[in-house]
């Protein structure tokens, strides 16, 4: 008897989640494509050459990343800056969320590997969050960064720039990243790049700028190219 009651509540439980899906399945327009194939397809062959046990995903927003890598058997902790970057809040309906500013870390924790995910762009004082994400690593672990980057300048928010194909509006900034500031978080941190792809997403110099190129061309770090896939280690072991 309450294994039937059991089974009725979650179906009505359910109910008004598969209408908000099945509206969201039919009202889907195509808008434009993004970085995470790429970007997860890094992720995910490190993954799958590691087998790390306990995983922290920083910035997760609404997304369903740590629930895929759930799916492959880690651990995993999902953080996001909840009430502060979010101007109503945030939920995610795939996995639960802790609430943490990764430049104030609360976490205690430690990790065998650690993933950012297109987020360091948009957090104010990005050392602080780097630093922070360094700290939480076990022994031995990983951290994985995928970021807006040209080798040879910083840009403080991409979307000011002439060119620029979107974004102007948005509430938040997008840093890209270069050499300069990736050398100093490994001097910061005692850290060392283990990998590192570039890819060239855009016409122009840098992210947004000028006609979106699809599929995107995997570069070196000589020729043009807007974004970085890194994937990092400290060089101590302690």
């Amino acid at each position: 008897m309450l294994n039937q009651f059991k089974a009725k509540a979650r179906q009505y439980l359910n109910f008004y989640p598969m209408i908000e899906c099945k509206k969201e399945f039919k009202q889907q327009k195509f808008i434009q494509f993004n970085e995470r194939p790429v970007e997860l397809s890094f992720l995910f062959g490190k993954i799958s050459e590691l087998y790390p046990k306990k995983i922290l995903d920083v910035g997760t927003g609404d997304t369903a990343l740590p629930h895929l890598i759930r799916n492959c058997g880690a651990l995993v902790t999902a953080t996001d800056n909840i009430w502060d970057y979010w101007p109503a809040g945030m939920f995610n309906r795939h996995y639960y969320i802790v609430n943490d500013d990764i430049r104030n870390t609360q976490l205690k924790d430690t990790f065998d590997l650690i993933t950012c995910i297109s987020v360091l762009e948009h957090i104010e004082h990005p050392d602080k969050a780097v630093r922070n994400m360094f700290s939480l690593l076990s022994p031995g672990g990983h951290l994985i960064i995928t970021c807006p980057y040209s080798e040879n300048e910083y840009i403080r928010n991409v979307y000011e720039l002439p060119g620029s194909s979107y974004g102007r509006d948005f509430a938040f900034i997008t840093q890209s990243f270069s050499r300069a500031e990736l050398e100093q978080w490994l001097l910061e941190n005692e850290a060392v790049i283990l990998d590192q792809e570039y890819w060239q997403f855009w016409s122009g110099r840098h992210w947004t700028v000028g006609t979106q190129i699809i599929p995107p061309k995997k570069v070196t770090a000589k020729d043009t190219h807007q974004l970085t896939c890194i994937m990092m280690a400290k060089t101590s072991k302690s």
